[in-house]
């Protein structure tokens, strides 16, 4: 079973609960914009601290190529900055959705491996994908990262540069070695971006242009800016009211009013009953569940908590199994990584349009 990778940008806010039935329990921030030098929005990373380890190799920095105008970039996210003095040749990714940024870009000819997978990689970047290394179907250790000798490495959450795994982005600086952490993943809130359509395209930007590739973010942007405003003419979600079901028995763990879900959901112009808490996502209650009676309830699936496992708790409590929703078995699913801020964002709204139109009636 995998396990959750420690999303310390999503910290749930604390909400008085109350247990239905006898079913068992289990920011904002600037965004900065690329310029040269150029200075690009990247994070704190810090690959595994190398220079701390024995016998590790420091990543010789290259020079920069004075006939190659996209060097040198400085990425900044989170308060670390790293300069980029040419396009990386061994790039290391440590979640999926930093991975899938560089699939979508089209750059795994970069990439000397990848790291942590919270769901099936889409078909679409599925042979992309396996063409680069798999170096641990979690976190990889810090010898595992050294051996590859990374020249630059890109995570999506702060807990991938943990001692225990890439280290400090200063020790991978030190080390040679450029780092990126997604915005959305600083450990200090009032770092993070707020999450909107363009905080997600600015931070692919971002590692376009640190790839040296910054004309494949624009064409993303118009195929993704092509693709919402269909899924606002079609409005599948318009009149209905929305549980947004991450996670969690005892304490359901939903999306709230300012993350990936949220974003979804006012793309296909649905209402969500958790709205009005803040951040991405955080703990609701089954009381203020059963008082807004949602006409459809959207499931996260991940491989810590399957989607499947979320219907049967629903429909095994004596309370929930009364719902609307739950009663009609207006379901949508949708992978959690299509709910996390990032490229597959709209792929997962354009799902959830289209699951919404093929619902049954309520009775």
């Amino acid at each position: 079973m995998v396990s959750r990778p420690q999303r310390t940008h999503l910290r749930r806010t604390t909400v008085n609960t109350t247990v239905f039935g006898t079913g068992t329990g289990s920011g904002t921030g600037a965004t900065p914009v690329a310029r040269f030098v150029r200075t690009v929005a990247l994070g704190t990373a810090s690959l595994m601290a190398v220079a701390g380890c024995a016998g590790a190799p420091a990543a010789e920095k290259k020079a920069a190529d004075p006939s190659d105008e996209n060097f040198p970039v400085e990425v900044t996210s989170c308060g670390h900055t790293s300069t980029v003095t040419a396009a990386p040749e061994n790039a290391v990714t440590l979640n999926q959705g930093a991975t899938e940024v560089v699939l979508a870009l089209g750059l795994e000819d970069q990439l000397a491996g990848t790291a942590y997978l919270d769901d099936e990689v889409p078909e679409q970047w599925k042979a992309a994908y396996d063409r680069v290394p798999v170096l641990s179907d979690e976190y990889p250790t810090n010898e595992q990262l050294v051996q590859v000798e990374p020249d630059f490495v890109y995570a999506s959450y702060g807990s991938a540069f943990d001692k225990s795994v890439a280290g400090s982005q200063k020790s991978l600086e030190k080390a040679g070695t450029a780092s990126y952490l997604s915005p959305f993943g600083c450990e200090e809130q009032s770092l993070r971006p707020s999450t909107s359509w363009d905080s997600i395209w600015e931070e692919i930007d971002t590692v376009a242009a640190a790839f040296g590739a910054p004309e494949r973010a624009a064409d993303f942007r118009k195929e993704q800016g092509d693709l919402l405003d269909e899924l606002a003419k079609t409005g599948a979600g318009d009149g209905l009211t929305v549980l947004w079901y991450d996670s969690g028995t005892k304490t359901p763990f939903v999306g709230a009013g300012g993350g990936g879900p949220q974003l979804i959901l006012d793309a296909v112009g649905a209402s969500n009953i958790f709205a009005d808490l803040d951040g991405g996502w955080a703990d609701g209650n089954w009381e203020d569940v059963v008082d807004a009676d949602p006409d459809v309830i959207v499931l996260a699936d991940a491989g810590w908590d399957r989607a499947e496992d979320k219907i049967a708790h629903l429909e095994k409590d004596p309370v929930l199994s009364q719902l609307t929703a739950v009663k009609a078995k207006r379901f949508v699913t949708i992978p959690f990584s299509e709910s996390t801020p990032g490229v597959r964002l709209a792929d997962g709204a354009a799902s959830v349009s289209a699951q919404l139109a093929e619902l049954p009636a309520v009775q």
